[in-house]
């Protein structure tokens, strides 16, 4: 005991050692030279930031300094092959977290490592939005289960080989959360938590140059809140999202501290990865868009720095729904050159090529795809993307505006919509921000097109399921750790338009989890067997192959048809994935010289006349 009292204490001197002044550098630069801070108050705000690290560091449970260990030992843990995530709502799933656990024996059986439960957190009553309105940070949603559940969950997951994800909302609270409370009751130094502005006339300053997240259900970007005035004038509270959603003041250096906490807290109960939930929009400067300025990427780098002292197998995930050219910039950057490094969030949602393979299948054009996995390859090797086919949230087509017309973003919008002639989508138009290209809600499997009352051998069944099969193929095979959104696994469908909540479109595609449905997993005469059989195939197949580990990105292949995707993956036995977007057989010749194998079909390839039917997807292992 006592030489592993001593050998904890000297691994926490050493990454207080490595880590600690890059926090305090960035934390500085952050919260220094700012009247009526002194450098005596900084200082001591400091030391209070480093005892919060070494508290937690010192309280840490031994299974999970263990696991650090073993993670510190295998850095590349989640970029291998052999990772699979998943993502559902707690409730939808399995009713509570004690359901979830429950069912961690089916999650298992497909090859899921790392668990997503979206947010669970204690939430505000009546409208959250799904959650993300949190009420407090150290509680769970009573509906959902205990605090003591959530560690339970922990322990399972890790006793199954799964790491546990959990979403902290790190731009704003609820209004019910007891800060926002405390502002409400007249507490300056609660109201000091949120950016609350004293004039009609600086609130139209900022909207001059703020985006709109929701420009159709909770426009603007400012709620009035006469409770928080003073001297008889006006109040009004930064709610970036909806008008229950009070947006967090990072200039504040408590909030900045208080969020800390909140991360130790939580990774000291088995959180493994945090999912940093609208990551580009801490840091508010008039005159600006408001999104991922430069000090955001302060503070999320502050934070990696200090949970590396404290709890140092933590991952976190920035969800970063920007412009291609700037998502990779929240892995971090090497502040003397300028270039990419991984030192801000070890995952980001490679959001981009999500919305680029949607975009592909509906126009047949892979050319878009092709220019992203350029644009993207500049990503850190020590990082990894989150790649994924579906998520809760809506396919926003104008993620793409930089490299597609918007005359394009909104015919692949109406086509989603099952609005323009041949669609075969059963989707629905969201909203849209200044003109853009509406937003598309709907499960994948009805995006593609597959009827609830479908089976194998209807043509537009086969079709409906090659389309989805197709998407997960290439997603497989792309550079990152792919997570898998509930019940696509058995190609679900879209919820009932009568059971919407509120009205919100985006319960369309966050379904009950139809157990019935995963029961006939292995009927290969039902939709939900045939796509479950075919899917687990490619996730064993994928674990097996070294090329399809995440370090290195996906790289493009030049001279194929328009109409198919293709990319490389090196690795000892470098790794071609090809997919036909369109419903036309296309042949396609690969380089001279070349010889290999599809490794899903299990057959050696003509490397002069390679056929790739409708929406087939090949991998094709490299063997000269």
């Amino acid at each position: 005991m006592t030489s592993t009292v001593f050998s904890r204490a000297a691994a926490l001197h050493d990454r207080l050692d490595r880590h600690w002044p890059v926090a305090d550098a960035l934390l500085r630069r952050l919260y220094g030279g700012t009247p009526p801070r002194s450098d005596h108050w900084l200082d001591r705000w400091l030391d209070q930031v480093r005892e919060a690290v070494t508290r937690a560091a010192r309280n840490r449970p031994q299974a999970l300094a263990d696991l650090d260990t073993w993670r510190q030992a295998e850095p590349d843990w989640f970029q291998r092959p052999d990772q699979l995530g998943y993502c559902f709502y707690v409730d939808r799933f399995a009713g509570t977290l004690a359901g979830v656990r429950r069912r961690l024996d089916y999650l298992a059986e497909l090859g899921v490592t790392y668990l997503h439960p979206l947010p669970l957190l204690a939430m505000q009553s009546g409208d959250n939005d799904g959650g993300f309105a949190v009420a407090d940070y150290r509680s769970v949603e009573p509906r959902l289960g205990t605090a003591e559940d959530l560690r339970a969950l922990a322990e399972d997951a890790h006793q199954a080989g799964m790491a546990l994800c959990l979403d902290v909302v790190c731009n704003h609270t609820a209004r019910d959360h007891a800060w926002a409370q405390a502002a409400l009751t007249g507490d300056p130094a609660y109201r000091a938590y949120y950016h609350v502005l004293d004039s009609a006339d600086e609130v139209a300053a900022y909207e001059a140059t703020l985006g709109q997240v929701f420009p159709k259900t909770a426009p603007g970007n400012f709620t009035p809140e006469p409770s928080l005035a003073r001297d008889g004038g006006g109040a009004w509270v930064w709610t970036t999202f909806y008008p229950y959603q009070w947006d967090l003041n990072y200039a504040n250096p408590a909030v900045f501290l208080e969020m800390l906490e909140v991360l130790l807290h939580l990774a000291n109960q088995g959180v493994d990865v945090f999912r940093l939930d609208s990551t580009p929009f801490l840091w508010k400067t008039p005159g600006t868009s408001c999104r991922g300025l430069p000090q955001t990427h302060w503070i999320v780098r502050a934070w990696r720095a200090l949970l590396a002292i404290a709890a140092p197998g933590v991952l976190l995930k920035g969800e970063a729904i920007v412009d291609p050219d700037d998502v990779v910039s929240f892995f971090g950057r090497d502040e003397a050159t300028g270039r990419p490094a991984a030192n801000e969030c070890h995952l980001a949602y490679n959001n981009g090529m999500m919305t680029a393979l949607w975009l592909a299948q509906a126009t047949g054009d892979a050319s878009p795809a092709h220019a992203l996995l350029d644009r993207l390859s500049g990503r850190p090797r020590q990082a990894a993307w989150i790649t994924y086919v579906r998520c809760h949230d809506d396919i926003i087509w104008d993620a793409l505006a930089a490299l597609i017309p918007q005359e394009t973003l909104h015919r692949v919008s109406a086509f989603y919509a099952g609005a323009t002639a041949g669609s075969y989508a059963l989707g629905a138009a969201f909203q849209a921000d200044g003109g853009g290209a509406p937003s598309t809600n709907g499960m994948a499997a009805s995006l593609v097109g597959l009827r609830p009352e479908g089976r194998p051998g209807e043509a537009d069944t086969d079709a409906a399921l090659a389309r989805l099969l197709q998407l997960y193929q290439v997603t497989l095979a792309l550079d990152g750790l792919p997570v898998l959104y509930m019940g696509d696994e058995v190609a679900l469908t879209n919820a009932p338009l009568s059971g919407l909540p509120n009205g919100e479109g985006r319960w369309l595609h966050r379904p009950y989890m139809d157990w019935d449905r995963a029961a006939g997993r292995d009927d290969g005469a039902a939709a939900a067997g045939a796509f479950h059989t075919a899917l687990h195939q490619l996730i064993r197949v994928r674990a097996s192959l070294p090329a399809l580990h995440g370090a290195e990105p996906a790289q493009p292949l030049a001279g194929l048809p328009a109409g198919v995707l293709g990319f490389r993956r090196v690795g000892f036995r470098p790794l071609l994935c090809l997919a036909n977007l369109t419903a036309e057989t296309v042949t396609v010749s690969l380089p001279t010289g070349f010889a290999g194998r599809d490794v899903v079909a299990e057959e050696d390839v003509d490397p002069a006349a390679l056929p790739l039917g409708p929406w087939q997807t090949r991998w094709i292992e490299v063997r000269s």
